[in-house]
């Protein structure tokens, strides 16, 4: 080792000391336990809230719709004032004279209107059993977002399990590399190791911290997403009640196929917005055919234009009538609508069979993760009771002469790397566990 990087090596270790001997376990706040977690960031989950407020909409649509099926009855009410003008009359025998149109300036009228729909080529059925069927799927994205929080307060919680697992890892690491450094300061005091191996303990140790302060953020980070699902302050300390299971099964690929495209919300949302799509077609084309309704009403105004000759009292007078309408040319207007309606039937019918391609690879990926999980466990258990038991024996051979300072720190290194790869391959199996529920629509 030259002189430069000698001097490197002891700036950093200096910097070092001063910094914490290791990474101080987090104070005790907010215990969780996974369902606890997944209960509290469904009650305060906005996009659950958003998702029921849509849904309370396409509700309110529905009884738009009902309602324009049903007999519309308005009051109207007003009050004209006109100019002067001449009245005008026919003088009568007996020298009298009758008024046929007198001046009266002040109008007012006051009427009750019926209208009401006798038929509309099944035009407002279909409006309305679109709006049905949309609110159906719109109760169903409830779920689909129910199941996206879900997953995310999974994701969120096994994530700060293993962040707290690996910071647990480098702090003991970082223990056991400070009484290692400390033996070998000791041996160097008796004259038995040159002074490079010091040297490159102590940057090793070095190193050790700086894992173990990125290992606090990450856990800090890890706290903050899963405080900010159950509703939690950023910034409480949150501690995961959990154990890492080993154990978990799964059943045959086909079986799985089958019931997420039974139970997947996303799909069940999908055939539900078909049939509106499809509903909405059939109103479109109501529109080349004709329309009867009846309307009626009572008119009390003063002066009454329907009473002859005009005088300035209030009087009543009423109206009925059967109206059929029937657009001959418009043109081209239902046509269109019908075409988009109908586009808007096999864009969705499109979206409905890619999601059936999908479904199945998803749910192959979701195993694989799952099996490449459970099989990394497996070697990573080996690999750590391996590298505890050539860590144990190295020690004894450093503390016998006939090992080096540096082969005690690389088996460390081992250890501290196979305990990390542990916990991650148990965390990745419990996340691909949570991402295969979410595909079967749990």
């Amino acid at each position: 080792m030259n002189v430069r990087t000698q001097i490197a090596v002891l700036a950093l270790a200096a910097l070092a000391a001063a910094r914490p001997a290791y990474a101080q376990e987090p104070a005790a706040g907010l215990t969780l336990s996974l369902d606890e977690a997944v209960t509290r960031a469904l009650a305060a989950s906005h996009r659950i809230e958003e998702t029921r407020a849509r849904s309370d909409a396409s509700a309110a649509a529905v009884e738009s719709r009902h309602a324009s099926t049903l007999p519309q009855v308005t009051t109207i009410a007003g009050y004209t004032r006109t100019n002067h003008v001449d009245q005008f009359g026919i003088l009568l025998p007996n020298g009298q004279l009758r008024v046929i149109y007198p001046d009266i300036p002040d109008n007012y009228r006051a009427r009750l209107d019926v209208q009401y729909p006798l038929y509309t080529a099944g035009r407002l059925k279909a409006v309305e059993a679109a709006a049905k069927s949309e609110q159906s799927a719109s109760r169903i994205d409830v779920d689909t977002t129910t199941a996206d929080v879900r997953l995310d307060a999974t994701r969120a919680f096994w994530s700060l399990v293993v962040a707290r697992e690996n910071e647990s890892v480098v702090t003991e690491s970082l223990r056991r590399m400070g009484e290692h450094l400390r033996d070998v300061r000791n041996q160097l005091d008796a004259g038995l190791l040159p002074p490079n191996d010091v040297l490159s303990t102590q940057a090793q140790e070095a190193r050790q911290r700086m894992l173990s302060i990125q290992a606090k953020t990450t856990r800090e980070l890890a706290e903050a997403d899963l405080a900010r699902l159950v509703g939690a302050p950023v910034g409480t300390s949150m501690v995961p009640a959990a154990a890492l299971d080993t154990g978990i099964t799964v059943r045959p690929f086909d079986a799985l196929v089958m019931e997420a495209k039974e139970a997947r919300p996303e799909r069940r949302a999908l055939l539900g917005r078909i049939d509106a799509a499809r509903s909405r077609e059939l109103a479109a084309s109501a529109g080349r055919k004709p329309t009867v309704a009846v309307a009626g009403g009572v008119d009390y105004a003063r002066p009454n234009p329907r009473i002859f000759p005009r005088v300035g009292e209030w009087r009543e007078s009423w109206d009925a009538g059967v109206n059929v309408s029937w657009a001959l040319f418009d043109g081209g207007r239902t046509k269109a609508d019908v075409a988009e309606a109908s586009a808007g039937v096999r864009a969705l019918q499109a979206r409905l069979a890619e999601f059936d391609s999908v479904v199945a690879l998803e749910i192959r990926q979701r195993l694989s993760e799952l099996e490449s999980s459970q099989a990394a466990q497996a070697a990573a258990d080996t690999a750590v009771l391996a590298a505890t038991e050539a860590r144990r024996v190295v020690g004894e051979r450093f503390n016998a002469g006939v090992a080096t300072s540096t082969d005690v720190v690389d088996a460390q290194v081992a250890i501290l790397q196979a305990s990390l790869d542990r916990t991650q391959a148990l965390v990745s199996a419990q996340l691909a566990a949570a991402r295969l529920n979410r595909a079967l629509g749990q």
